[in-house]
């Protein structure tokens, strides 16, 4: 890892690579420019490049009724992984997802893996999992500390 750069999105190139990195890694769940566009003013979005080459994503959404915890989502494609850029992500969403709520969750496409493994050696653990409408590939909800 050489310099890890997480810029916020805020024109389009940076939701393209948003959504390049997002689409990639749940492709059951992939999303428009248009829902995009629509989730950048409810949530925090970001995009980490390693200098220019683009590594991973990130979101973070603040407690709402439906979930009463901050929830972070640190996503690196495939061919990044195990160097770090998963680490730097997430600590940086934890950061923020802290300054929203005391209570920390993610959500993982089960078939992701390697992400389910870094959730849960990084002290989450397993709550629930769930289907979305039309999907085969169910989510895993997990929570920080419990």
């Amino acid at each position: 890892m050489s310099e890890l750069r997480i810029v916020p999105v805020g024109d389009d190139q940076t939701l393209l690579d948003w959504q390049l990195v997002h689409n990639e890694i749940i492709p059951t769940a992939a999303l428009s420019v248009e829902e995009i566009r629509e989730r950048v003013k409810r949530n925090v979005l970001e995009v980490a490049y390693d200098g220019d080459v683009l590594v991973g994503c990130s979101t973070v959404r603040p407690p709402s009724q439906e979930t009463p915890a901050a929830v972070v989502i640190a996503r690196v494609l495939p061919a990044y992984r195990r160097r770090g850029f998963g680490t730097a992500i997430y600590e940086h969403c934890l950061r923020r997802g802290r300054e929203l709520g005391d209570r920390i969750e993610t959500h993982i496409l089960a078939s992701n893996q390697d992400g389910v493994r870094f959730a849960k050696a990084h002290g989450f653990v397993e709550v629930e999992t769930y289907l979305l409408p039309g999907d085969t590939i169910p989510f895993i909800e997990l929570r920080l500390g419990e």
